[in-house]
């Protein structure tokens, strides 16, 4: 089901679910914090673990659609795991992009690298749209990988919409917020949003204890709904 109490016409999308160093979720807080993002709905599926967050007095739902009007941009906030719902929620998203006619779609992306370090974070890209704009800021083209979740099946439907990715090399075991400062880079220049990025790292490490708190506390609702129902086969 999608929420929406406005509709902005041919907005980019951007969107981003919890994955390898929470990268992509880093990454939409802070772009709603900088871009001065409004909540204007959300969407779910019944198939999600049914939780909500209560943070300084106010819901904050598992789903939830920002708009940057500044800048036409959608931005697709998401606290918790959609394991399980992946092909569901894409279909969302498609759904989402259709009713307000996207010009783009970009979703974000942590993936694991051998070849990373501490002090760098590599960043590729994946479009159906023309690529010079990504050559034009020196992102390089994934030729080689695997891609699951929401953003494979966004993959496979991708002759369908309007449709980018953007990988940035994470730490999987950590929040990665240099990883999550290198994707706002990427997008700062795609763009051309003219965010501030310098104190990226201080304020993506305020977002990234954030981010890490409510994720923290999902997982563990979600062991203990998992003990209880165990409880009762016992």
């Amino acid at each position: 089901m999608i929420e929406l109490d406005e509709k902005p016409k041919n907005p980019i999308i951007i969107e981003g679910f919890p994955g390898f160093g929470l990268v992509s979720t880093i990454a939409t807080e802070f772009l709603i914090k900088h871009t001065d993002a409004k909540r204007i709905g959300k969407f779910f599926t019944e198939k999600l673990l049914p939780i909500a967050v209560i943070k300084n007095s106010k819901v904050i739902d598992p789903l939830e659609i920002y708009y940057s009007k500044k800048y036409n941009l959608v931005i697709l906030r998401t606290m918790t795991s959609v394991a399980g719902s992946e092909w569901e929620v894409a279909k969302l998203v498609e759904e989402i992009a259709t009713q307000l006619k996207a010009k783009e779609i970009i979703s974000i992306e942590g993936i694991s690298s051998a070849t990373k370090n501490e002090k760098t974070s590599k960043v590729y890209y994946y479009t159906n749209l023309d690529a010079k704009k990504f050559e034009k800021i020196n992102v390089t083209n994934m030729k080689d990988g695997i891609v699951m979740g929401v953003t494979g099946v966004l993959l496979m439907h991708a002759d369908k919409l309007p449709f980018s990715c953007i990988f940035a090399e994470a730490n999987a075991d950590i929040p990665d917020s240099r990883a999550a400062g290198e994707v706002i880079k990427v997008l700062d220049d795609y763009l051309g949003l003219k965010v501030d990025y310098k104190p990226l790292m201080k304020t993506a490490e305020e977002v990234e204890n954030k981010v890490k708190d409510l994720i923290s506390k999902i997982q563990e609702t979600s062991t203990q709904k998992s003990k209880k129902e165990a409880s009762y086969l016992g």
